[in-house]
């Protein structure tokens, strides 16, 4: 029968998994050496970690856990509340990064990052998922420690946060467009319009080699793009990014849909390029 104590560990591995959790407690639950790694590389500080065998603990920076609470427990509990088919036998309970006391990394070209730490930050609107959960911990594979990241923030907090010469695209999966700017209201509060833009059809004389602007994407599946998102992006000259997807298909993957707008992206920036060259040379 379970003891007192598995019953207590239990409860406090489902219950740091929720988002009330978090958000009251300030705690955040990773999974896995490499991920609770990168947090202590970051400075975060570890609160508790469970081990299922004292290899999977020698696996860890051992001068940095001095602080925390170690509690060994059976694999089979470990398979229990874990996402993974394979679990890696350690979970850690981290206070909740502060992004501001965080330590990144100042040269990630020599190290296997994710591609997106192209960014200068992450944002999270407010009413967006949570950045600690821990399905978005794992699939950021440890960039949370390497950028910043900023959650639950409402627009204007998200404009202070951006440099002056940012470019602010956003992007979707609505097809339809106008000419006009969005800086009016719609009926439902949101703006499912904004101006058309398609690179292959632009004339040789507008070709030039784009700005190296920091630019940053907000995409919306559910509910559309908001209003102050589009109006973010006007204010920065940016444009809407039109995501197309299969029919029957309500949304995609995030990480999914970045991918989709980068390799576009890299694909019209090296059209871009070969015209420049042919130009040049005639």
């Amino acid at each position: 029968p379970p003891t007192v104590r598995s019953i207590s560990i239990n409860n406090l591995i489902y219950v740091a998994r929720s988002r009330a959790f978090r958000d009251k407690e300030g705690k955040v639950l990773l999974e896995g050496r490499r991920l609770i790694c990168d947090a202590l590389s970051a400075g975060a500080a570890p609160q508790m970690i469970f081990f299922s065998a004292v290899e999977r603990l020698q696996d860890l920076p051992l001068e940095k856990l001095q602080q925390a609470k170690l509690i060994k427990v059976k694999y089979e509990d470990m398979k229990t509340w874990s996402d993974l088919v394979s679990p890696q036998g350690v979970i850690a309970i981290f206070s909740k990064p502060d992004a501001s006391r965080q330590v990144f990394p100042k040269d990630t070209h020599l190290q296997l990052v994710p591609l997106f730490l192209l960014s200068l930050a992450v944002f999270f609107p407010s009413g967006c998922v949570d950045a600690w959960e821990p399905k978005v911990l794992l699939a950021a594979l440890g960039a949370h420690f390497r950028l910043p990241v900023f959650p639950n923030l409402d627009w204007d907090e998200i404009s202070k946060h951006l440099p002056k010469d940012v470019v602010v695209h956003v992007a979707d999966n609505s097809s339809s467009f106008i000419k006009a700017p969005v800086s009016g209201q719609t009926e439902n509060g949101t703006a499912n319009e904004y101006s058309e833009s398609d690179s292959d059809e632009e004339s040789d004389d507008e070709l030039s080699l784009p700005c190296l602007k920091p630019q940053v994407y907000y995409e919306s599946w559910t509910h559309g793009l908001s209003l102050e998102a589009l109006q973010l992006a006007e204010e920065t000259e940016g444009k809407r990014l039109f995501v197309p997807m299969a029919p029957g298909v309500d949304s995609l993957n995030s990480a999914m849909a970045a991918s989709i707008l980068l390799f576009e992206g890299r694909r019209q920036l090296l059209q871009l390029l070969d015209k420049t060259r042919c130009k040049n040379s005639d």
